[in-house]
């Protein structure tokens, strides 16, 4: 098994755009030819668009694009902006009159930095679709959903830190799976091969980790409303072949990454989905790709945390020397 780049496998072009000044953005995927996609949300509250596109009911058999922007419901403008950049392109579903651009999205709660009143719209996804289309973009870090991206805010934003988008991918012989993870995320995050922490809740003093699941025990209380966090989205890739039902199986077991790497995780106040996307013919087990998918996204919410700058008053992975043991 090697590390490859998340833009190596098959036809999948990523593109992303993001106001750095209002800590918002968007990470657009697109196949022009179409791709076959699953979905799979763990989460109580998701913002979402054209998800029943991905129930393996429904007739639609390939989607164009996805979507993961930030700016909560109100981002899901972004989507619009992706089927005219596609529809322009003659790219879609073909209805005779024109061709009708597939794409789903799911959106992140990122309104506690920056500028809340500034949200991914039509113009916004439409410059990561070009971005994606004529020039790909991606990076892992404080770009596209990732941009507004913090961790562990149990105990209010001052203690939160920025985390980000990551990537990571991997090639088996003729097999290719990666994985995009934008981690806005209410718990804390975990390396999952030896257990440390590596980002979420920050003591008083910055200077220490305090446990999420810790601080949430402490009190019963009933907390109505915790939409000031949260929700990990993630866009598995692969070229193996799968139809819908084994690429919502995939997403499912993809989540297991999520369980291992962040703490809690999947709570009612999460949108947390996973994607799950073939562009390829490679023949694969299912059972081989769904473990493969769950540490690709593990790996990727760790590039996520790792690749954060600190931005709008929060630290990041690497200003702060005590995870490293510098100080």
């Amino acid at each position: 098994m090697k590390e490859i780049s998340i833009n190596d496998i098959g036809p999948v072009k990523i593109g992303q755009a993001e106001d750095s000044k209002a800590g918002t953005g968007c990470t657009v995927f697109i196949c022009e030819e179409g791709m076959c996609a699953g979905l799979d949300v763990r989460g109580g509250g998701p913002a979402s668009r054209e998800s029943q596109l991905l129930n393996p009911l429904t007739s639609a058999q390939i989607i164009h694009g996805i979507v993961l922007a930030g700016g909560s419901a109100f981002g899901l403008d972004a989507a619009g902006g992706v089927m005219k950049c596609l529809e322009e392109r003659n790219i879609g579903f073909d209805v005779g009159v024109t061709k009708v651009p597939l794409v789903a999205q799911a959106d992140l709660f990122d309104l506690m930095v920056g500028d809340s009143k500034v949200r991914p719209d039509s113009k916004m996804g439409y410059e990561a679709a070009l971005n994606a289309l004529e020039r790909p973009n991606y990076r892992d870090g404080n770009y596209g959903a990732g941009c507004g991206c913090t961790a562990g805010k149990v105990a209010g934003m001052e203690n939160c830190m920025k985390t980000g988008i990551g990537s990571y991918a991997v090639q088996i012989e003729e097999l290719k799976i990666g994985a995009v993870v934008a981690v806005n995320s209410l718990g804390d995050i975990f390396d999952w091969k030896d257990g440390k922490q590596i980002a979420g809740l920050l003591s008083e003093d910055h200077k220490s980790f305090r446990s999420s699941p810790g601080f949430i025990k402490e009190s019963i209380r009933k907390i109505k409303n915790r939409f000031t966090d949260n929700t990990a989205l993630g866009v598995i890739i692969t070229n193996a072949a799968f139809d819908k039902a084994a690429l919502c199986k995939i997403a499912g077991m993809g989540h297991d990454g999520y369980a291992r790497s962040i703490r809690p995780v999947h709570t009612s106040f999460d949108g947390d989905s996973i994607f799950a996307v073939s562009a390829g013919n490679v023949e694969a087990d299912q059972e081989v790709v769904g473990s493969l998918a769950a540490e690709v996204i593990s790996e990727a919410i760790i590039r996520a945390v790792e690749s954060a700058d600190s931005a709008y008053g929060h630290p990041a992975y690497n200003d702060l020397g005590f995870i490293n043991g510098r100080e």
